[in-house]
Parts: C-alpha cells; sequence; structure tokens
C-alpha cells in the first residue's frame, strides 16, 4: 500500500489522480486505527471535522465523502476545515498560552501565506504566493539534485546542504524590488536547474554514486539553494511582522506551521527574525506541522464550540449530489497595501474567503 513519501519519491512530486488512489485505498484503514487508539467507536463521536478546502478537489472528495457517510449513519453535525486555519490553529493546542491576535507563517509544497490571527474564523492577510511555494521549491530542488525524496526534500536538501558552501553559488533572492509580502519561488527554482545543467549534474544517478566532483558540485547547490530561498522568508516575515504590529500593537507571537516549519534551518532563521522584533516564536512540534488529523480535530473542536457546524447528512444522499468542496479558498481578506495585482486579478472560480464568510454568519445571526 502506497504511502504518501513513497508516491512523492516515485513521481518527484504530486500526482493528483494517484495521490486520489492511495487516500480511497487507506481511507477506512486510518479512521479505524484512529478510533481504535483512541478507544471509541463511532457511536461515541460529538461531531466529524473535515477538511473542504482548500488543496486537489480529487483528494477533497475523498475525505468529505467518508466525513459525510459517518456523519449520515450516526446523525453527527459536521464542521467543514479550512486547511490553512488548522496548520495556524493547532499551535493553540500545543501552546495554551497563544491567545488572539497573533501572526501566523503557513509554508508548505503548495503555499506561502502569512496572515494576522484575530480570531477563529478571522483573518487579514498580509502576504501569499505569487506563483510556487517553497516546499514546492524544495522538492523540485531535491527530485533535480538526484536525492532521496522518501523524506521529502526539505529534510534531503538540508542534510546535504551541511557538506557544501551556502556562497559558492550566487543564486538571486526573489522580488527584492517588491515593497510588498507576497512570496515567489518560480524564478529561484529556474535558476537552480539552470546551475545543475551548467554543471552537468545526472539526477538519474544517485548522489552515492556520483564522482567526486559531481558530489561536491550538488553538495554547493543544496545549502546556497537553501540559504537565498530561506533569506527569502525572513524578509518578507520582518516587512509583515511590522504591518501587523502597525495594526495590532498587542501581538507578542508568530505562529509557524505547515511542512515546511518542520525543517530545522527554516526554524533557526525564523527564530532570530522574532527575536530581533521582540516577539516570540511558536511552532507546533514536527508532527504537527505536516499535514495531520490532529490539526483537522482540533480546528474543529474550536469551531464546533462555536457553534459553527452543520446538521448531520440525509442517510441517503440525493443522486448527483454537490458535495461542498473549496479547491481555491481563501483563508482572509488581503491587506490592501500587500494587494497583488497579478493574483488579484485571477478570481475565477475562487471561493469567499473563509473571513468574509465567518462575518456574513456574524451579521445574519446578530
Amino acid at each position: 500500500m502506497l504511502i504518501k513519501a513513497d508516491l512523492l519519491a516515485r513521481y518527484g512530486g504530486v500526482a493528483p489522480k494517484m495521490v486520489e488512489e492511495a487516500h480511497a485505498q487507506v481511507i477506512d484503514q486510518v479512521v479505524q486505527d484512529a478510533l481504535d487508539k483512541a478507544k471509541l467507536t463511532e457511536a461515541d463521536l460529538s461531531a466529524v471535522a473535515v477538511i473542504i478546502g482548500p488543496g486537489l478537489s480529487l483528494c477533497l472528495r475523498v475525505g468529505v465523502q467518508k466525513a459525510r457517510k459517518i456523519a449520515a449513519t450516526y446523525q453527527l453535525p459536521i464542521v467543514g476545515v479550512h486547511h490553512m486555519e488548522a496548520h495556524a490553529i493547532v499551535a493553540r493546542l500545543c501552546d495554551r498560552d497563544l491567545q488572539f491576535p497573533f501572526m501566523a507563517l503557513l509554508i508548505s509544497g503548495g503555499h506561502n501565506l502569512i496572515v494576522l490571527a484575530r480570531d477563529i474564523g478571522q483573518y487579514l492577510q498580509l502576504g501569499t504566493t505569487i506563483d510556487d511555494a517553497i516546499g514546492e521549491a524544495y522538492d523540485k530542488s531535491a527530485k533535480w539534485l538526484g536525492l532521496d525524496l522518501r523524506r521529502s526534500g526539505g529534510p534531503a536538501i538540508e542534510e546535504l546542504a551541511r557538506q557544501g558552501d551556502a556562497q559558492s553559488v550566487k543564486f538571486s533572492v526573489p522580488m527584492k524590488q517588491h515593497k510588498d509580502c507576497n512570496f515567489s519561488y518560480a524564478g529561484l527554482k529556474t535558476q537552480v536547474k539552470l546551475a545543475i545543467e551548467s554543471k552537468n549534474i545526472d539526477a538519474g544517478i544517485p548522489l552515492s554514486s556520483a564522482s567526486v566532483e559531481d558530489q561536491r558540485a550538488r553538495a554547493d547547490i543544496a545549502p546556497s539553494f537553501q540559504r537565498v530561498a530561506v533569506l527569502h522568508l525572513e524578509e518578507k516575515c520582518e516587512r509583515a511582522i511590522q504591518w501587523a504590529l502597525e495594526i495590532e500593537p498587542s501581538i507578542k507571537h508568530l505562529v509557524v506551521s505547515g511542512g515546511v516549519a518542520s525543517y530545522q534551518y527554516v526554524r533557526a532563521r525564523l527564530n532570530e527574525v522574532v527575536a530581533r522584533n521582540s516577539l516570540q516564536l511558536v511552532c507546533p512540534p514536527p508532527s504537527l506541522c505536516t499535514d495531520n488529523g490532529v490539526m483537522i480535530a482540533w480546528t474543529g473542536i474550536e469551531n464546533f464550540l462555536l457553534g459553527r457546524f452543520d446538521p448531520p447528512p440525509p442517510a441517503i444522499e440525493p443522486e448527483g449530489c454537490q458535495l461542498d468542496l473549496r479547491p481555491r479558498w481563501p483563508l482572509g481578506e488581503e491587506y490592501e497595501r500587500g494587494r497583488s495585482i497579478a493574483r488579484s486579478m485571477r478570481t475565477a472560480r475562487i471561493h469567499p474567503s473563509l473571513t468574509a464568510l465567518t462575518q456574513a454568519s456574524q451579521y445574519q445571526s446578530s
């Protein structure tokens, strides 16, 4: 039975149809294992929480269908969870002193997002991904360097980087001329690919089998890429912190979560950024940074306690029932100073943001 790391290693990235099939193969067993470990049955549950977006619709559908089946069978309310909110909110499980408002930097294979978190469901987006996210850049660079992707690109790059010289390859820091908090990694990916091609590195040859000269070349590219990729994060975070403190001077914490937050180099560098700005860095443990059920459950609890849930689905779904899937679902409204014109124009098929929906719901109930 394939797991995510095996799929990443096989395809060098996300293959949507294959990931959907892998989800479908394991979801029943994953749910049963979770219940068994908790010594519970479905009948003991108070509600069911499930990601409804953002993400690949093929994969979202597998989870939503399973959640609706359980909720319908046992007449349980269902909580639709925003994937990125869950990455931010799980930090409140890990640090009970974490109070709103706080900042959150959410970094993964698909997302670079920095927000001002004012409350559950209330976020102001300070910066986002213009094209590729940092995790995607790590994974592709690791693939092109012929590294073992079974642990994902980040750990592979970090391990190789310890053997090289971070100043040996001169990569340009993305978006230096843009005075906003948005992120871009497509250009850096191109720089890495060109550097690899210029040194005639063959990704088909494993690192352990490469010549000494080839190994040295790969070892120098890895830290050079890593230094610039994370420097881009640092520069944008520095500006976002200043913006956030102007809006909410009481902020004391920066939460860093998402898969890339588990990378040691990233944590160390961002810890220096928050220290310079008299803030505290809050990172969930690595096991809760990558996608996990705990963050969905915890976010479900926080929303459930606020009365934000849907009634149980019908026992028999109508033919052709349209599931509530939100592949493109912003977390919050864009801060005016950080608005990306290019990104703002790409509005087709974008679901209203979680913040807009939460505010509309509060207005209707008041």
